[in-house]
């Protein structure tokens, strides 16, 4: 894709990310695992993912070169249909003189990542942290949360664990 990534509204980074993550998982179960069924729901879900966000102007280039991709991807299951969607999306070649689109490793970086909150090991909040956020920073941002500060309260805090990447939990006691 010609748009640099930093040119990218989070939402289309996210889509871009799924797309590749998507590419990345059908390659591997038609290539190596040979497990069609499990290519076609990745790609379904994907498509899924493509038509929720479909009025939005911004995503318009990630949104074709995701259309693309799954055309591509479905092709090897389905030539005769993703031939005819490949001339829709504007190709004048063959499908299958199509080379298999590599992977953008660079569109699978994460900048945020999504953790949830805990107090006493209730789920309290779903949080976005930078993706190499210390404990530090995912313990203070846990702590800055108004659902977090709300079940915390007066409470002294006696122990925080943070699980980096997927959880942080405040225990208080009272």
């Amino acid at each position: 894709m010609s748009v640099p990534r930093a040119h990218l509204s989070p939402a289309a980074r996210d889509l871009r990310r799924m797309t590749h993550a998507t590419l990345r998982k059908v390659t591997d179960d038609i290539d190596r695992r040979q497990t069609f069924n499990t290519a076609i729901a990745a790609v379904m879900e994907l498509l899924n993912a493509v038509a929720r966000d479909a009025n939005a102007d911004d995503l318009r280039a990630v949104r074709q070169e995701s259309l693309e991709l799954m055309v591509q991807m479905l092709a090897p299951i389905a030539p005769h249909i993703c031939h005819a969607l490949w001339h829709e999306l504007g190709h004048r070649d063959a499908i299958l003189d199509a080379p298999w689109p590599p992977v953008d490793e660079a569109a699978l970086v994460q900048d945020e990542i999504e953790i949830v909150a805990q107090v006493n090991g209730k789920l309290r909040a779903q949080l976005r942290v930078p993706a190499n956020a210390d404990r530090a920073e995912i313990e203070r941002i846990a702590l800055a949360d108004d659902n977090v500060c709300r079940h915390v309260g007066d409470l002294p805090v006696k122990k925080v664990v943070v699980v980096p990447g997927r959880l942080v939990n405040i225990v208080v006691g009272g």
